[in-house]
């Protein structure tokens, strides 16, 4: 959360983020439930902007955990990603309860993307 007020990222850019991820346009797949989405700076495009490291399970659930600006950073480490799989396969498995238990202890902050119709 820190990262996307600092950057400027509202909910909306976030949630297009999602939204390309849904329809198939992931730039990265790290495999273990992680995935990397470009994402743009606000008011300018995504070529220099934003990386975001996502736990991603289709239609289920995206849970932003990292970022960083492009220019900052090439990647993130092997060691890196061995732990973001890891918390991919306990955080994408969290049913409802838990998910809404996290969001009330304040570990999770909701993002809320509303659908045009």
């Amino acid at each position: 959360m820190r990262f996307a007020r600092k950057a400027g990222l509202d909910d909306p850019t976030l949630c297009e983020a999602i939204a390309d991820a849904e329809r198939g346009l992931i730039d990265a797949d790290l495999g273990g439930g992680v995935i990397k989405q470009r994402i743009a700076r606000p008011g300018k495009g995504k070529s220099g902007g934003f990386r975001a490291m996502i736990l991603y399970k289709r239609a289920t659930r995206a849970v932003f955990v990292h970022g960083f600006a492009k220019n900052e950073r090439a990647n993130i480490a092997k060691d890196e990603l061995a732990t973001l799989k890891e918390l991919a396969s306990q955080i994408l498995a969290y049913d409802d309860k838990a998910l809404a238990q996290a969001v009330t202890f304040g570990t999770l902050i909701e993002v809320t993307c509303h659908e045009k119709n």
